[in-house]
């Protein structure tokens, strides 16, 4: 009985460190994995390496703001899918743009 109780407790702590690590994780992080990391995966681009989302690449493309990379998904250039509000939301967009503009430095 005492290794069930053991189990159980050890089960329970796991838990809650799994969803505690998944709670730290910062607003955008999901949201980029599934809408952008298939083509610009670890801040890179697939399509033009030379326009990836570093933040230095971003200001010399005039993308100085979350706005702005929200504005860019929205009226995307050539070879970007385009994401409309209905499929992505303004919220979750701008979520995103910030966690791109916290992380790819």
């Amino acid at each position: 009985m005492t290794r069930v109780m053991a189990l159980c407790v050890a089960l329970l702590a796991l838990n809650g460190v799994t969803t505690s690590a998944l709670a730290a994780a910062p607003a955008g992080a999901a949201g980029f994995e599934a809408y952008c990391a298939a083509c610009h995966p670890g801040g890179g681009n697939r399509i033009n390496p030379a326009k990836n989302l570093r933040v230095m690449t971003l200001r010399a493309n005039g993308i100085v703001s979350a706005q702005d990379i929200v504005a860019r998904t929205r009226k995307p250039g050539p070879g970007m899918t385009r994401f409309d509000p209905k499929d992505l939301p303004d919220k979750e967009a701008r979520e995103i743009a910030e966690y791109i503009l916290a992380i790819f430095r």
